[in-house]
């Protein structure tokens, strides 16, 4: 167990080591600075499979790489010159050449580019598609809880008309078919190569795809030592969009922030993020380096409650805790400042707006907050753990001491336990957690998707399993309602809901803050707020 304090958080450093590429053989092999990226992660690459079960947020966007998807978002220029911003409101093709939707909304048919190949030479075709999609909603994987909010649910919907034409069919028009179809969770497989591999018992071939790749994207998998280093060799017969600049691609592990701003500054690496704010901040003025700092498109950063475990499953402790929190120096902590607060709101009763995430009235009050504890049966408090994923320190550590301090004066004593990112992935998949502090982000800036991805009963990121009836049957309706006013209705009660219930605490929106070399440009802000090497080019 790690146990921190204000005191020894700040002291918290790493030292900066050389990177390196090891080969097959174990040797340093020399790699050319100007065909390779060198991108350095927090995070943990533990599953060759985007959509495998429990793979971590690095493996899930690692997929956009190495799989294509039918279609992908188009790119706005972002607040920084030579970067960019996805766009959510524009979706192009990818390994479909081009796309058709019916009047009714009810067929959508995808032409397949001509010529294009897996990794291994094999044509890509429409069955390869069919296959790939029903993996995805009939596996054990993520993938089936994400493509069912784009009404993507069963194997029936999906038909390979001849080899290089797919089509999908809808009961009910929805809008967010062609947005589940762009994200991380709708790879294209190699059909042939996953059945020849697969075990007798696994369909699908699960385990085997833990470890090997099958797909056909812009980068196949050259080496992959798990949890340290992936080595990336471009796909040069790669035909849904121009070749990415770089021939190869390095990641490599590097866990403490502190390290990773020494590596950036020395000029021994190309990208990296996730750094503590204060480092962010005086790289800034380091002329060897490019900082951008972007809004982060649907992301916040919350404290969460394990609904079904005590004593976090009573309504009035979350509530004593909403009221003990110092908010103000937890944003000024965790965010340095910057992005948008999501509390202090005025509002009693019912939201301003349905839009979400927004501020919600979140204030801090301790004796309310004690009067609260005692009256849900704890008057001397509890001892309970905090925990967060260790890649996220830098936003997660100083607040999560902020909440251990505030919380010891209503008689709550918090055990605070950072996580290495393959664990974090694996206890929260198992909702093992108690209490939680994390920042992620919504995919779809669309209120009835926000929840049923985050407080939805039974899905894989509701990780508060908060399960509320009303908050079932509003999303039933929500989902496919086409008048706008009765929309707002509903999204104004979902958010009321979660204020009255608190199964989580959203504290604030953030900002993505990437660190880069000064040749390195291109840098685009994705929905899910990583690194996609195809993007980024060196410059002169």
């Amino acid at each position: 167990m790690t146990t921190i304090s204000r005191r020894n958080f700040m002291g918290l450093a790493g030292t900066a080591l050389p990177l390196i590429y090891l080969g097959s053989s174990g040797t340093v092999l020399a790699q050319s600075r100007q065909d390779t990226l060198r991108y350095i992660t927090g995070g943990t690459f533990n599953s060759l499979d985007p959509i495998g079960l429990g793979a971590s947020a690095d493996s899930v966007v690692l997929g956009a790489s190495i799989y294509d998807r039918l279609v992908r978002f188009e790119r706005l220029p972002g607040s920084t010159p030579e970067s960019f911003v996805f766009d959510y409101n524009k979706i192009e093709g990818e390994l479909a050449e081009r796309f058709e939707v019916s009047a009714d909304s009810l067929t959508y048919t995808f032409y397949l580019r001509q010529g294009a190949v897996f990794h291994d030479g094999r044509p890509v075709t429409a069955h390869d598609v069919k296959w790939s999609l029903d993996r995805a909603v009939s596996g054990k994987g993520m993938g089936k809880g994400q493509l069912q909010t784009g009404s993507l649910t069963d194997p029936k919907q999906f038909t390979a008309i001849d080899d290089l034409t797919f089509q999908i069919k809808l009961e009910k028009p929805d809008h967010l078919v062609l947005p589940n179809l762009a994200s991380m969770f709708a790879p294209i497989y190699n059909s042939k190569l996953v059945q020849k591999n697969k075990a007798a018992d696994e369909p699908w071939g699960e385990t085997w795809l833990l470890a090997n790749e099958a797909g056909g994207g812009a980068y196949k998998v050259e080496s992959y030592a798990q949890g340290r280093q992936l080595v990336l060799a471009r796909h040069d017969a790669w035909k849904s969009a121009p070749l990415p600049p770089f021939p190869k691609v390095i990641i490599q592990t590097v866990p403490d922030a502190s390290t990773r701003a020494n590596l950036i500054a020395k000029g021994d690496a190309d990208v990296t993020l996730n750094l503590v704010p204060e480092t962010f901040a005086a790289l800034k003025s380091n002329k060897e380096v490019r900082t951008i700092a972007t809004p982060m498109p649907g992301g916040f950063t919350y404290l969460v409650f394990n609904t079904k475990l005590a004593p976090f499953d009573n309504i009035r402790v979350r509530k004593a805790i909403s009221l003990a929190l110092p908010y103000d120096d937890l944003f000024a902590n965790g965010a340095s400042g910057q992005g948008v607060p999501l509390f202090g709101a005025k509002w009693d009763k019912s939201p301003p707006s349905g839009s979400y995430p927004q501020a919600l009235p979140w204030h801090t009050d301790i004796e309310e907050a004690k009067k609260e504890l005692a009256a849900a049966g704890f008057p001397n408090g509890f001892t309970t753990k905090l925990h967060y994923n260790i890649n996220k320190a830098s936003f997660a550590a100083s607040p999560s001491v902020l909440v251990q301090e505030a919380l010891a004066k209503i008689g709550i004593t918090i055990q605070i336990e950072p996580l290495p990112d393959a664990q974090w992935s694996e206890t929260t998949a198992n909702k093992r957690l108690p209490l939680m502090m994390e920042r992620t982000f919504s995919i779809f800036p669309a209120v009835d998707y926000f929840f049923r991805i985050f407080f939805a009963s039974g899905q894989r990121w509701n990780i508060s399993q908060w399960d509320n009836a009303e908050v079932t049957d509003i999303l039933a309706k929500a989902h496919y309602e086409a008048d706008p006013a009765k929309y707002e209705e509903y999204a104004k009660r979902l958010i009321s809901l979660v204020y009255e219930e608190a199964p989580a605490i959203l504290l604030w929106r953030p900002t993505q803050e990437v660190v880069t070399a000064t040749s390195i440009s291109g840098f685009t802000t994705w929905f899910h707020n990583l690194v996609d090497p195809r993007d980024l080019k060196r410059v002169s």
